[in-house]
């Protein structure tokens, strides 16, 4: 597959992605599987899900390094740091551009009402993406029982979302675990391949090490727990985020950082890039820079020193049965995460909005960047016909 797939492909395939995904993760990992399993055939169905399961899993921004481990599957360690830099340089870009000009103050009417406009149909697009996702994995399962469990699991991943918001990822470990338990792997075939164990022990070394280095400074350490803690959405950092830059550090104000979050929502690209806003708040643009580094640099170090090994013990019976488990979860929990999206609407034409947005993806197939575009452009005819965007 890599000799197939250039790194100025990927770059160019990749960065569109970061120009036109804004929503954040239902929005990304849409467009990832549009292009890599149903456009050009890049990844198997399973592939994805499979790679969807284990970025949920993992610690961090789940899209972005689901967006990193595509990458690598094409192309390998290069094609991860392209794939990777090319997904989140366009949003962060933008990000730092609007928070040098409107940092200081409050953000014009047409950026709020552009990301009111874009948050209205998320929900939409939640629903649109986890729907797409299920008739392939719901193929794969074989026997009566085995469907039970199956539909069990998608419960359990969409009243996790709904319900339990950063405590999904013990929910998403849990199928896993119980479909291990109910086809009886045994222990030993949970073995890592061999030669696998020295690259496995530096994969397991980073994550530590990386935050000794990052407790060197008091900005690095906030990005680095921004980037560590965001299980289950980039919202779950949100409070984090403000309890640091404001009450702790004093870096910025409550106002300023409701407009931080504002342009983390008008940008394309991971909600966690936020916290570039936070660091040019608290250093300028190097501090910007900075955080956005540490908050995404995990990501890549996880792919890269342990790519091949998801590849090696993605094949063990154990390993099977558990993705087996938590795949399901995992599409459960994007569809469930429609109904936290859609009550965190504030206004009565955003909810108008909403079902306007999925009927142009459920029903006219419009497709997720045009509606997305449409709904940014329709919040921004509200802001300036006087409707409460804020």
């Amino acid at each position: 597959m890599s000799d197939r797939v250039s790194l100025p492909t990927i770059a160019r395939e990749w960065g569109r992605i970061g120009v036109v995904g804004f929503g954040g993760p239902p929005v990304h990992i849409s467009l990832l599987r549009d292009l890599c399993v149903e456009r050009r055939g890049w990844v198997s169905a399973r592939d994805f899900e499979d790679g969807l399961a284990a970025a949920n899993l993992l610690p961090g921004p789940a899209s972005t390094q689901l967006a990193i481990l595509n990458a690598w599957w094409l192309r390998g360690a290069w094609g991860a740091v392209v794939g990777g830099v090319s997904f989140i340089l366009p949003g962060l870009v933008m990000i730092l551009a609007l928070a040098v000009l409107f940092l200081a103050g409050d953000p014009p009417r047409w950026v709020n009402g552009a990301a009111a406009g874009a948050g209205s149909a998320v929900a939409a697009v939640a629903v649109y993406t986890g729907a797409h996702m299920l008739p392939d994995s719901a193929r794969r399962v074989e026997g009566r029982a085995a469907r039970a469990r199956w539909a069990g699991y998608l419960v359990a991943g969409t009243l996790a979302a709904v319900f339990l918001g950063v405590w999904l990822v013990l929910v998403l470990i849990a199928t896993g675990l119980v479909e291990v338990a109910v086809r009886g792997v045994r222990r030993a075939h949970a073995r890592a391949a061999p030669g696998s164990n020295g690259r496995l022990w530096l994969l397991l070394a980073a994550v530590p090490v990386s935050a000794m280095l990052a407790s060197l400074s008091a900005l690095a350490w906030v990005a680095y727990k921004v980037g560590a803690l965001s299980y289950g959405g980039g919202f779950v950092i949100i409070p984090l985020m403000q309890a640091d830059a404001v009450g702790r550090h004093g870096w910025m104000t409550n106002g300023e950082f409701l407009n931080a979050v504002a342009l983390g929502q008008v940008t394309p690209g991971p909600v966690v890039q936020t916290v570039a806003v936070v660091g040019y708040a608290a250093a300028g643009l190097w501090g910007g820079l900075l955080a956005a580094a540490v908050a995404f640099g995990p990501s890549f170090v996880m792919i890269i020193l342990g790519g091949d090994q998801l590849e090696r013990v993605r094949a063990l019976p154990a390993v099977q049965a558990f993705f087996d488990g938590a795949g399901p979860a995992v599409i459960g929990a994007i569809c469930g995460s429609a109904v936290p999206l859609a009550l965190a609407l504030q206004h009565p034409w955003q909810v108008g909005l909403l079902a306007l947005s999925g009927g142009l993806l459920l029903i006219r197939r419009v497709g997720v960047v045009g509606t997305l575009l449409a709904a940014g452009a329709l919040g921004v005819v509200a802001a300036q016909a006087g409707l409460a965007v804020t």
